[in-house]
């Protein structure tokens, strides 16, 4: 008797790949071994094809998706001010308030602010398969953290673990050294003109000095306070420290003590040939200097109710200020008055820099504040980027292809790198500890220090 043997019909047309886990897309897949393929498909099943464009959607997209994805392939959803406009110089260095920028008008972006992030799609044109598959895992490694164990040292997951172990991602930069000489926070870094050095201040006391080609520390001067803040104007340095700024010549060997200050000095800057320090005591001192002839006391500026976190120089012989308080002040430096208090934070005002027409202001509260002048010569929000956690610190420069980056130090010891005017994130670095200085170097490199006491030094990478 002949024996009939039948193949069910799904045994037949069983697919012979797994599927996708959903979890480890969205890096949080905790089974091992798990059931479901952790590897993107070759020939995703959510593909569309039309006219030799590919888009990443489930279904067809309607016209106005093809407009936007026709217009670029990374171009953020619009949530800034349409007049932000990338700027000619970005050096990220003077807020002008001239006449001419009365003419603009700014419109207050719609509430989308913190949600763009998670909400925004992307949409790409891609010429093959493989693009769509490499944006694929990039938007999965961006929703990945840091892993703590690896960290330490002690991550037993290896290759199969679900978060980084990477010291950052992103695309343009490499890490050149690691600087380790430092057993506290570093708080400010300087490159003096006409030097080789490196220079570093920190809260263990000290401040030293690197060559800038070897990489070694050359020279160490013990303070016996914790420096909180550092800066060089020409062939000066100076270092914040309790009840006083120290100031060193490099080329003159000269040591000067500016008494004074009442408290930590938090912060320093330098315009219209005066050193301004901003102390514990909400006070900011102004010295009148040459930088050849013996620096002189000539103004307090009293006005913050709590310390004085941060200053920055604007055009027009403009001072601003972030405190403790929670405000901003703007300071004519000519008469040393008040001209106005923003209040646009809710916790304390961190960081302050400006670019071009714009002053950005990062604070407690989560947010980077974006101000610009109003038709009445006063300044006014006109944009707000809400991060998850604190922001700590701002930082400007220019990457290798002249594009303005915006570094953003947070409490979650990361560095987001923000496209500017779009706030398209470009990269993140990490950090075993919060980054609490950063300094911009010649020929692309940029560098940055902790709370650990390391320092570390980066470069733009050429095409």
């Amino acid at each position: 008797m002949a024996v009939i043997t039948t193949t069910r019909r799904t045994e037949r047309f069983r697919p012979t790949t797994r599927p996708t886990c959903k979890y480890w897309q969205a890096g949080r897949c905790n089974r091992n071994p798990c059931q479901f393929s952790h590897s993107l498909p070759t020939s995703p099943s959510n593909v569309y094809y039309n006219a030799n464009t590919t888009y990443k959607h489930s279904k067809k997209p309607d016209s106005s998706v093809e407009k936007m994805a026709s217009s670029s392939a990374k171009k953020a959803i619009n949530c800034a001010p349409k007049d932000f406009k990338k700027p000619e110089n970005c050096a990220l260095k003077a807020v002008e308030c001239r006449p001419e920028a009365e003419a603009i008008s700014v419109e207050k972006p719609s509430k989308c602010e913190g949600k763009c992030e998670e909400k925004a799609v992307l949409i790409e044109k891609t010429a093959d398969v493989e693009d769509v598959a490499t944006a694929a895992k990039a938007s999965v490694d961006k929703s990945r953290s840091i892993c703590k164990s690896w960290m330490t040292d002690n991550c037993v997951d290896g290759d199969l673990c679900q978060n980084l172990h990477s010291w950052f991602y992103g695309d343009g930069f490499s890490t050149l050294a690691k600087l380790h000489e430092h057993n506290k926070a570093i708080t400010g870094i300087a490159l003096p003109a006409g030097s080789n050095k490196l220079i570093s201040g920190s809260t263990d006391g000290t401040v030293r000095a690197w060559d800038c080609n070897t990489g070694r520390c050359v020279n160490m001067i013990h303070l016996n306070s914790p420096v909180t803040s550092l800066i060089s104007e020409g062939p000066w340095i100076f270092a914040g420290v309790k009840n006083a700024v120290k100031a060193w010549n490099i080329q003159t060997g000269a040591d000067v003590t500016l008494d004074g200050p009442k408290g930590q000095v938090l912060s320093l800057n330098v315009g219209n040939d005066i050193l301004l320090a901003g102390a514990e005591d909400g006070v900011i001192y102004a010295w009148r200097c040459s930088f050849e002839t013996p620096f002189k006391l000539v103004a307090t500026l009293s006005g913050h109710s709590k310390p004085v976190v941060c200053l920055a120089i604007g055009c027009h012989k403009m001072l601003y200020s972030g405190s403790m308080d929670h405000s901003i002040k703007v300071w004519d430096l000519d008469t040393f008055q008040c001209t106005m208090t923003l209040n646009g934070h809710t916790d304390v005002v961190t960081s302050l820099i400006c670019w071009d027409n714009y002053l950005l202001s990062g604070s407690s509260d989560c947010t980077v504040n974006v101000w610009v002048c109003t038709e009445e010569g006063t300044l006014e929000v006109a944009y707000t980027h809400t991060h998850q956690i604190a922001v700590l610190g701002l930082y400007g420069m220019t990457d290798v292809e002249a594009k303005p980056i915006l570094f953003c130090s947070c409490k979650d010891n990361s560095v987001r790198m923000y496209e500017l005017p779009t706030f398209l994130e470009r990269g993140r670095l990490f950090t075993r500890q919060e980054v609490r200085s950063f300094q911009i170097g010649p020929g692309g490199l940029f560098f940055t220090g902790d709370e650990t006491g390391l320092l570390n030094v980066w470069k733009w990478l050429e095409e």
